[in-house]
């Protein structure tokens, strides 16, 4: 026997493992912090595919499918979900690699592009990390607020959040983790590190931390912010070559420019969902609070108005996905996309609903606030 969700990763005694949520399950996608390594060691990341002896087939994070192949000589050893620290690691063996398990190998690379011959595999086992991302997700239920940012006060570090569910008051320390929404994504895994000097008033926030007794103070071990743009009207022009549509926005009056992604959520409403938002929207029914999507799929702690948002976020993710390609001149469409940057003149689309008519119909200077609903693919959101 033998004794065993971009960048390269190096020989270290640290990992960073972050958390996926994909659609319809809880996976783990992992990335590597990178320090100093050997130059001549060829490393793969991913998820273990197939098992076939001592050949794993891996899908890597960048997309590609490599062969990785242990010997007798191969350490392998085993890490905690969750863990930093390749010192806490236990002695495993290949019989202990599953498909669905994380993977980091490095090793010599094989005769083939897409081989590698492993001297070392780290395993995070799939089982473990659906464990630690239930309790993640827990942890974000009771110890997290969320909402729009309406004050930041950068010398004190205290952040004000307002909701449907109320006004919430975030404190953060030294030890805050920030993160801040990637360009064209809000799925939890795509945030990149962040600072308390990029959140401003109007973003969207969620927090978790320690909790006060009346449950309106977070003292935040973590803090994910973004900012965010509502746009609606029917569509001028699209151009699949340069993945972008046009439209006057009804509520500026402007002409705008909408980058179309890999990563835009397209859902098509139905006739009956259309006229459920058009009520919502005329105020026929409680509307939706501004609060940010959290891992759970809804504000995270949120019980009060607008608690149901996360219900019917699933709703709409399980309406079947359309592309660029169904996007045709004079749709009418509702987009939550992220702000431009600086002296950049598009936006990028996070979020696009089709099937809307009947809403912006009811508000021809503008549809429904979508910015609050965990419309995209969120953390613990997943379409189905």
């Amino acid at each position: 026997m033998m004794n065993h969700r971009q960048t390269a990763f190096p020989l270290t005694a640290t990992l960073c493992f972050g958390l996926i949520l994909a659609p319809a399950a809880l996976r783990t996608r992992s990335s590597f912090a990178q320090t100093p390594a050997s130059s001549t060691a060829a490393r793969q990341i991913g998820t273990v595919k197939s098992i076939s002896g001592e050949s794993i087939t891996l899908a890597t994070d960048t997309g590609q499918t490599v062969t990785v192949t242990a010997s007798a000589d191969t350490k392998i050893l085993k890490l905690a979900a969750g863990s930093t620290d390749l010192k806490t690691a236990q002695p495993s063996q290949l019989t202990d690699v599953a498909v669905g398990d994380r993977m980091l190998a490095t090793g010599k690379p094989g005769e083939a592009p897409t081989a590698l011959a492993a001297t070392r595999i780290v395993l995070m086992k799939s089982s473990d990390i659906a464990q630690k991302n239930a309790q993640d997700q827990s942890q974000w239920r009771t110890n997290g607020v969320g909402g729009i940012v309406s004050a930041v006060d950068p010398g004190a570090g205290v952040i004000s959040v307002t909701s449907g569910a109320g006004k919430y008051t975030v404190t953060t320390t030294g030890s805050t983790t920030f993160k801040r929404y990637s360009s064209d994504s809000t799925k939890y895994q795509d945030a990149k590190p962040g600072t308390l000097a990029q959140i401003h008033t109007g973003d969207q926030l969620q927090a978790r931390g320690q909790k006060s007794a009346d449950g309106l103070s977070v003292k935040a071990d973590e803090v994910l912010s973004g900012s965010f743009k509502n746009l609606s009207g029917l569509i001028s022009t699209t151009d699949a070559t340069s993945g972008t549509i046009t439209l006057k926005d009804l509520a500026t009056k402007k002409m705008v420019t909408v980058n179309v992604t890999p990563n835009t959520n397209i859902r098509k409403l139905s006739p009956q969902m259309a006229q459920m938002f058009t009520a919502r929207a005329d105020g026929g029914r409680p509307g939706p609070s501004r609060s940010a999507p959290g891992p759970s799929g809804q504000a995270p702690g949120a019980r009060g108005p607008g608690a149901g948002r996360g219900e019917l976020s699933q709703m709409i993710n399980r309406l079947p996905s359309e592309s660029l390609a169904d996007l045709n001149k004079g749709d009418a469409v509702m987009i939550v996309a992220t702000e431009p940057t600086p002296g950049a003149e598009t936006f990028t689309a996070v979020t696009l609903l089709t099937g809307v008519e009947p809403i912006l119909t009811a508000n021809p200077n503008g549809g429904m606030d979508l910015s609050g609903w965990s419309m995209g693919e969120g953390p613990g959101t997943g379409s189905e």
